[in-house]
């Protein structure tokens, strides 16, 4: 007798549930580093994305799948520019801390 199961729609989601609270915790608790920011929104875009995936394989629907597509796309654009005005902020400041912003200013 085995108890695996096959991982259900509700396993999914829970993890997608937990992904988010962890990156939405991430945001709040750490509001001083840029880079532990922009992992926390890729956190979240990642458990939407699982989500999305879950709904579509239990759905037979592809929709959903395209969907992560076109999101993955806008996180892979959204880190690249993420990551450029983190490299100029501390080429320019010395620090990437969120607080040092305001020296940028002209």
């Amino acid at each position: 007798m085995s108890f695996l199961t096959a991982p259900t729609l509700a396993h999914y989601l829970v993890l997608g549930a937990v992904l988010f609270a962890i990156s939405v915790a991430g945001i709040f608790l750490n509001r001083k580093n840029v880079l532990i920011l922009l992992m926390a929104i890729e956190l979240m875009l990642l458990a939407v994305n699982l989500n999305f995936v879950a709904f579509s394989a239990h759905l037979g629907d592809m929709a959903g799948q395209v969907f992560v597509f076109f999101i993955l796309t806008v996180a892979a654009a959204e880190s690249a520019i993420g990551l450029a005005i983190l490299v100029t902020l501390f080429r320019n400041v010395g620090s990437i801390n969120v607080d040092d912003l305001g020296k940028l200013k002209g």
